[in-house]
């Protein structure tokens, strides 16, 4: 017993030198019982599924500061995939910009910079004056941008999120849930976003200005990559924490806390929680193939085929079963064109078809010519 005692010592002691230590509270959430966290409000989910996997008061609304920029990125990064906007597009900042408080890289009215530097003094520094240039470049008026937050929002089907500004700096009538805040996260996540988020340091203006990730999990927990922290008087410490260990990817929201330690130690608690009950099993993969499919009136005989996307199945770390899998493939018609549908491929778990994916042809096949099928008659002669 006093081996074990001082063994629990020695690991305590460890722990608070490195300054990251779970509570033993959020341990005991660990073990499956209700986390008595210093954050009022909180959510973990996986992202791939979107799973609940622990929850409390997770659709209360409240201020959530700065992780208001994760609607304000998604926005940017879906105008960029649209081809609305370039990352090297030069924006330039204007007088509203430059008046922003709080977090900030300092912009000078008209000055210059590309829309991917901005981007990354987001991400990397919360910076309110980059939200403001970038606003107003996507809707002409923060006003405008504003507006097409709270559309984004209605089409997730947040009901509990309200947007007043870009930044998140305290006014009322602006807040969200936790719930909410992981739904935005999520779709964030499906975005180019990690060459960003993941920054610990960096520098704009050549080296003249450093940047520090307000995210310290970036440095202090392997797995983390990303995505917002937020801080003011009203909302207190906030923050939408991801990580990914192999193919489980999880999303970690905490509002609310009393200070930042304590922020990024329920995050933490959360991370820890997630990926030792769970894990991600995946089920089909575009790079690996499912058999051939038989080819009529083709110029090749058969053609390789494939799941048409990835398919994965969350399940409990626990878990003894093994999952089923039935393919089934058809003969398909020249000419192939890669991508066609050639088959099905289900998936069952204690008999029970719990998901599917169409299988596809993997490449092109010409159809025979009348030259091509007159050979094949004289060869079969």
């Amino acid at each position: 017993m006093k081996l074990v005692k001082k063994c629990f010592l020695t690991f305590l002691a460890f722990s608070i030198i490195l300054g990251f230590a779970v509570s033993a509270v959020p341990n005991a959430a660990a073990e499956g019982e209700t986390a008595e966290m210093a954050s009022p409000s909180y959510i973990l989910t996986d992202s791939a599924t979107g799973t609940v996997l622990l929850e409390k008061n997770a659709d209360e609304r409240r201020p959530m500061a700065s992780v208001t920029k994760i609607m304000t990125m998604l926005i940017t990064m879906e105008e960029v995939d649209k081809g609305n906007l370039s990352l090297s597009e030069k924006l330039y900042a204007s007088a509203n910009a430059c008046a922003m408080g709080g977090s900030q890289i300092f912009l000078k009215e008209n000055e210059e910079m590309d829309l991917k530097t901005l981007i990354k003094t987001v991400f990397v520094a919360s910076a309110n004056d980059s939200c403001v240039v970038i606003a107003e470049r996507i809707a002409g008026s923060v006003e405008g941008f504003v507006n097409k937050m709270n559309e984004r929002a209605k089409e997730l089907g947040l009901e509990n999120t309200h947007f007043e500004n870009p930044h998140g700096l305290d006014t009322e009538n602006h807040y969200s849930s936790a719930r909410d805040l992981a739904v935005i996260s999520r779709e964030l996540l499906k975005h180019d976003i990690k060459e960003y988020t993941t920054i610990w340091q960096d520098t704009i203006r050549d080296g003249a200005f450093v940047l520090s990730n307000t995210n310290k999990l970036i440095r202090f927990y392997p797995d983390a990559t990303g995505l917002k922290t937020g801080s003011t008087s009203k909302a207190g410490f906030c923050i939408s924490a991801t990580a990914k260990k192999g193919n489980l990817e999880l999303i970690a929201v905490t509002l609310g806390a009393p200070t930042s330690k304590e922020r990024f130690n329920d995050a933490k608690a959360l991370l820890n929680y997630g990926f030792s009950k769970y894990k991600m099993l995946r089920l089909s993969d575009p790079e690996n193939s499912a058999g051939e499919a038989s080819v009529d009136y083709g110029k090749e005989k058969n053609v390789s085929v494939c799941p048409k996307e990835i398919k994965e199945q969350l399940i409990s770390s626990d878990d003894k079963y093994e999952i089923e899998t039935k393919t089934e493939i058809y003969p398909v018609k020249a000419p192939v064109k890669k991508g066609d549908t050639a088959g099905k491929m289900m998936f069952y778990k204690n008999g029970e078809e719990i998901d599917s994916v169409e299988l596809v042809c993997g490449n092109d096949v010409m159809k025979k010519s009348y030259f091509d099928t007159v050979g094949d008659f004289l060869k079969g002669i």
